[in-house]
């Protein structure tokens, strides 16, 4: 990200900086890779320290199935149902060492905790819903088709405006970050990347709570959810700066790039990190070469797991797509479009679709809800 500033703040770092009252207010350093990487710098009315009581941990760890990997699977993300509270709505699907798959069906809001996620950073996509994500950055409308691009051990709530609410959420065992290829040394998004920082949303109102009293904490931390109560507020912030905070883009704002012939995956990547890529498949015009196939060719999973989470509209490779389905296409063994699609796109002008899309380089390993919401004969979709 590239920097920003909301609220009050002191001409220089790590200097006194005090309220009408005379007291100093209480700097803060989130930083990431230790110190040698981004970071912001907040002010607190309170000191963010002050633990009042710490309750008994309870593991969250995903159950998973670890034979029968090579094989090609759907998922019915839909048919997760839906439950009140934000944290026991996660339910993992795909995981591995750099990251986690989750679905998650909330519908309420969270208002009597506030989250930690020590272990990962989140992208929470918004399949339907919208509501505002709130923070020690200040406040974050959000709506269908965003992603929320949170910073690991960012204390957050989302404030949902009504029940109906599907998300897709990936943690990530590394920092999220725009693809390298995309900037410059500076880094800018350069001129053929297929987003902006126009399109880049900040949070934009500071509420500053200066209370005290009991406020309690769920923190995740090694797949286990610590309760903790504090003392203060954690949103008692007066203001910030830096490079790390939370910020939505709408996958509706991602600019496809096309060519003549048919365009391989990296080019709708979105973002990056260690050990996986997220791309965003959104309507585009097809290849424009008077023999091209704009569906896309078989090929060969070598080396990595590819997942893709359908939105909207409809898939010119696939047939039977539903909203809210996962497909699983392993390395190992090669996959490509449905018996008729290729011929059929022949002359088409445009797709509708709209869909995430999840690679990792290193084997998903399904969980046991996977294995509850999975469409068995899947593997059988290529037969005629």
């Amino acid at each position: 990200m590239h920097y920003y500033s909301l609220g009050k703040i002191p001409n220089k770092r790590h200097i006194q900086y005090r309220k009408p009252n005379g007291e100093l207010y209480h700097e803060e350093l989130f930083s990431t890779e230790g110190f040698s990487d981004t970071y912001s710098t907040l002010y607190h009315c309170n000191a963010p320290t002050q633990i009042v009581q710490v309750g008994e941990p309870y593991s969250i760890a995903p159950k998973t199935i670890h034979d029968k990997q090579l094989k090609h699977r759907s998922l019915l993300g839909f048919k997760t149902a839906p439950e009140a509270d934000y944290i026991k709505s996660r339910k993992p699907v795909l995981v591995n060492n750099d990251c986690k798959i989750i679905v998650s069906a909330p519908t309420q809001s969270m208002t009597d905790y506030f989250f930690k996620n020590a272990d990962a950073d989140e992208v929470i996509f918004i399949h339907k819903g919208s509501g505002t994500l709130k923070s020690m950055y200040g406040n974050l409308p959000f709506e269908y088709g965003d992603y929320l691009v949170i910073p690991r051990g960012t204390t957050y709530q989302l404030h949902f405006n009504d029940e109906n609410n599907r998300l897709m959420i990936v943690e990530s065992s590394s920092p999220i970050i725009t693809p390298k290829r995309y900037r410059n040394d500076f880094g800018q998004l350069m001129e053929h990347s297929p987003f902006c920082e126009r399109d880049i949303r900040k949070p934009q109102e500071l509420e500053t709570h200066d209370e005290k009293g009991e406020f309690l904490f769920y923190i995740k931390k090694q797949d286990n959810i610590y309760p903790y109560t504090y003392l203060n507020h954690p949103f008692d912030v007066v203001g910030w700066d830096g490079f790390v905070y939370p910020y939505a883009f709408s996958i509706h704002n991602f600019e496809p790039i096309t060519g003549r012939v048919h365009q391989p995956p990296p080019v709708h990547q979105t973002f990056a990190a260690r050990g996986f890529v997220i791309c965003s498949f959104v309507p585009r015009l097809y290849d424009y070469h008077p023999l091209a196939i704009p569906a896309p060719y078989n090929h060969s999973n070598i080396d990595s797991d590819e997942v893709l989470y359908y939105v909207d509209g409809d898939f010119m490779s696939r047939k039977h797509v539903e909203q809210g389905m996962f497909t699983l296409h392993p390395g190992g063994i090669p996959h490509g479009p449905h018996p008729g699609t290729a011929e059929k796109s022949i002359g088409k002008k445009g797709t509708h679709e709209l869909a995430v899309m999840v690679d990792t380089f290193k084997p998903l390993l399904m969980t046991e809800h996977a294995a509850n919401i999975e469409d068995p004969d899947y593997y059988k979709s290529w037969l005629e």
